[in-house]
Formats: structure tokens, C-alpha cells, sequence
């Protein structure tokens, strides 16, 4: 007998008959992309789509329900009261159906569905090879992934707009988020392969002081861990530039126009044996770790929760890459699990 006759099965109290037969999932998807990306035109490029297609496939959903999805505010859309209505149920919908997907494809004997992952600019350089291992084991699920700035990272949070988000540091001093530590991410000084110091042991944080510096801009997770350490000593650093990019930060470097503070991942493709050294200075490497990141009470998609579980099976391997990298971060490493250890000995006291 089907499990939809049996008796303790109890039909929905109420099916949803005019949107139904009125409007479209198309519709919903295009109505969807152009809330999250801010414009119809947009959203016509992610969709493949002429913008007066998108314009008429929002009119005739707006037509369905009988009122106003967008308002115009100068030259930008936003959505009405309504709109926003519209749009968490959207995403709602499109979560079950994408988590269905995903479930009629495993009883197939297949992976598919979409992961959207919003990483900070330093995550960049380990990301696309974890995401590929992970395409790798899942070859059906297709990845977007959002390269961005602190900050920007914490607004697509707040907006909900990616399934997860690798950060350097968990804000959870500004959101209501869950944070796992993954791996290893440790903030070194570099300088020129030139510069004087350079295989010099153990050299003073005040030393490093006198050394033009090159930071990150504001709002940078690794300019403010920087700027605590030189705090905590009563330093001041000598400022010389600010930038956006690692990259132009480490061609600065090479230029020979200042020392900076990044982290060893930005070292992945050239090593620690080229035109950037790393120096030996107290209070370094700042030991942090990447953590991965989605608001409080949000549940995961089938694809993120594959994607989680397998980021978290791949720690020791992670770290045994950064190790790998720099031979020295073994001791700090090993030092960082005895306090762990240690700690947790104590709670358990």
C-alpha cells in the first residue's frame, strides 16, 4: 500500500490553487535573482535572459498577484513590502526544491545541486583547490563562488545570500552566526628576499617597527589582527601605503616598499623560497585559524552540509600543507594544540 494512503498521513490544510495556476517558477527565479543582485539587467546576464524578457516575466508576476514588486528609486529597483514577501518565500521554495533535487538525484546513484560560497580575498588562495577535491567526490554540484572583502562578506551574511562563508575571523561580536574552525591560518612578516633581516632569529617587534609597513585596507581582518600586536606592545608601526589586494601588496614587498603582515596562504603558488621572505619576529606567526560560517538557525542545503562535513574531514590535511610550506610553523602549530589540549583539560576539571 502507498505511504500517502495510510491513515496517519494528513493532507496539507490548504493548497496553494490561484498561485498555481497563476504563476511560474521561471517567474519566481527571475524575480529572485534581480532582488539578490539589485538589477534587472543583472539579472538578465545571470540568467541568460534579454532584459525585456525579465521585464515581462516580473509584470505578469506582479499582474498574478495584483500589486507592485519593485519601486524606483533614482535609477536602482528595490523591492516593495510585498517584494520582500515574495522574495523569502522565494528563497524558501527554491531551498526545498533544490534539497529535493538533490535527494531524487542520490536515489539515482548521483550528486547534483548548487553551492554558493562566499569567501574573504585571502581564502582565495586555498579555496578553489579544496572546491575542487570536493567537485572532485561530488562531480554533479556546481560552485559560485563570491571573492570579497571583510565587510562585503559580512552584509551577503546578513542578507543571506550564500549557502556558506569562509572567514579568517568569526564576527560573532556583530552577527548570530555558527563558526567552525577548519584550519590553520597564520599571519607572517614579509620582506624583500634582499632585506637585511632576512635570516635574522627572533627579531624584535620594535625593530619592525622602525620598517615602513604596507597594510590592508580598513575593514581588512588581518590589518586588525596586525595593528593589536603592535598595540599590545605600545608601538606605533610607520604606515606607508594602504591596499585593497594581497597581490599588490606582495609586488610592493618585492619593490622593496615596505615590510606587511599576510597570511602564509598567499605564499601557496610561489613558496617560501621566493622573492618574498618571511622573518622570524617575536610575536609571530599571529596563529588564526579559517573558520566556516552561515547565520544561526539557517539550515543547510543537502550540497552544504556534503560541503561542510567534508571542509571539517579535511583539517590534518590542511594543516600538513601549510607545514609543508613553512617547516618552522610545526613548532607553533604543536604549541597551539598543547594549549588546546591544556585548556580543554581544564574544563573538564
Amino acid at each position: 500500500m502507498p505511504p500517502y494512503s495510510e491513515p496517519s498521513y494528513t493532507p496539507p490544510a490548504a493548497m496553494p490553487d490561484f498561485l498555481i495556476r497563476h504563476v511560474t517558477l521561471r517567474q519566481f527565479q527571475v524575480f529572485e535573482a534581480i532582488v539578490r543582485l539589485g538589477s534587472f539587467t543583472r539579472a538578465a546576464e545571470e540568467l541568460f535572459l534579454t532584459q525585456p524578457t525579465v521585464s515581462m516575466q516580473i509584470k505578469k508576476l506582479a499582474d498574478s498577484l495584483g500589486l507592485p514588486l519593485f519601486e524606483h528609486v533614482g535609477r536602482n529597483v528595490r523591492p516593495t513590502e510585498a517584494g520582500m514577501e515574495v522574495y523569502h518565500a522565494c528563497r524558501k521554495l527554491f531551498e526545498n526544491l533544490a534539497n529535493l533535487e538533490m535527494i531524487i538525484a542520490d536515489l539515482k546513484g548521483i550528486k547534483r545541486g548548487r553551492l554558493r560560497l562566499g569567501v574573504i580575498t585571502t581564502a582565495k588562495y586555498f579555496t578553489p583547490e579544496v572546491l575542487g577535491e570536493f567537485c572532485q567526490q561530488f562531480p554533479g554540484i556546481d560552485v559560485a563562488l563570491k571573492v570579497s572583502n571583510r565587510d562585503r562578506i559580512i552584509e551577503r551574511i546578513q542578507a543571506n545570500e550564500d549557502d556558506l562563508y569562509i572567514m579568517g575571523q568569526a564576527p560573532m561580536d556583530q552577527l548570530d552566526v555558527e563558526a567552525f574552525p577548519f584550519a590553520p591560518n597564520p599571519l607572517v612578516v614579509m620582506a624583500p628576499r634582499n632585506h637585511p633581516l632576512v635570516g635574522e632569529k627572533n627579531i624584535p617587534l620594535s625593530r619592525i617597527a622602525e620598517e615602513p609597513l604596507i597594510l590592508r585596507e580598513p575593514g581588512s581582518g588581518i590589518r586588525d589582527a596586525t595593528l593589536r600586536v603592535f598595540d599590545a606592545a605600545d608601538l606605533k608601526p610607520k604606515v606607508r601605503m594602504e591596499l585593497g589586494s594581497n597581490e599588490a601588496i606582495k609586488h610592493a614587498v618585492v619593490g622593496g616598499l615596505g615590510l606587511s603582515v599576510l597570511s602564509l596562504h598567499t605564499l601557496t603558488l610561489e613558496g617560501s623560497d621566493g622573492p618574498v621572505a618571511i622573518l622570524d619576529v617575536e610575536g609571530f606567526p599571529i596563529m588564526r585559524q579559517w573558520y566556516l560560517v552561515y547565520p544561526k538557525g539557517k539550515e543547510l542545503s543537502l550540497v552544504a552540509k556534503a560541503f561542510h562535513q567534508f571542509v571539517l574531514d579535511n583539517e590534518p590535511r590542511m594543516s600538513e600543507r601549510m607545514e609543508e610550506l613553512w617547516p618552522r610553523l610545526r613548532e607553533h602549530l604543536k604549541d597551539c594544540r598543547t594549549g588546546q589540549s591544556t585548556t580543554a583539560k581544564k574544563r573538564k576539571a
